[in-house]
């Protein structure tokens, strides 16, 4: 197809629709990659881009589970078509979070992406910082909200799913998608 944005997007065994800017909690590494990687997957063989961002601790696991889908990182790394960075080089640069700064940076990897070619750009972003006492933190609400206004900008959705609701409820606003992931820690 010469349009890939025509192509369905599945997550958690739900196709988004227009909107989708997706949040989604999982009970244990496992589960979180039981969903995510269908998605991530789709999206290499899909030939559109991928960002990723993630506790640095995790950086080697989130490898290994790519890896072990079948996604040869070296080759999509080297190519453009995968962007891997932690939380201090993305949400907490300087040691804080700066709801501006990460704004522009989205902007950034989602005009990139388009100037390399890609048709859509598909977000991964692991939140668990969000949960520590750091500098910014309490205006992520206003920066998840500030999101969905510049998402469609870039024909980017947003969707908030429950994994653990077998009816997935799919909410806010259209060609990149940004998956929001978090453990819940008990």
């Amino acid at each position: 197809m010469d349009n890939q944005s025509e192509q369905p997007i599945r997550f958690a065994g739900s196709v988004l629709g227009a909107q989708r800017h997706v949040c989604a909690f999982f009970q244990s590494a496992d589960e979180e990659y039981r969903v995510l990687l269908p998605f991530i997957k789709e999206g290499f063989e899909s030939g559109e881009k991928a960002f990723h961002i993630v506790d640095p601790k995790l950086r080697e696991p989130h490898l290994q589970r790519l890896a072990s889908a079948g996604i040869d990182v070296a080759a999509v790394e080297q190519s453009g078509q995968f962007e891997l960075r932690n939380w201090g080089d993305a949400y907490l640069r300087d040691g804080h979070f700066d709801q501006n700064r990460m704004l522009a940076l989205i902007q950034e990897v989602l005009e990139g992406g388009k100037q390399q070619g890609f048709a859509l750009t598909r977000l991964v972003a692991h939140m668990e910082w969000a949960l520590e006492d750091r500098p910014g933190v309490d205006d992520l609400v206003e920066y998840e909200t500030r999101l969905n206004y510049i998402l469609p900008r870039y024909k980017d959705p947003g969707h908030y799913a429950d994994p653990s609701d077998d009816h997935h409820q799919w909410n806010p606003p259209g060609e990149s998608v940004l998956c929001s992931a978090g453990r819940v820690l008990a």
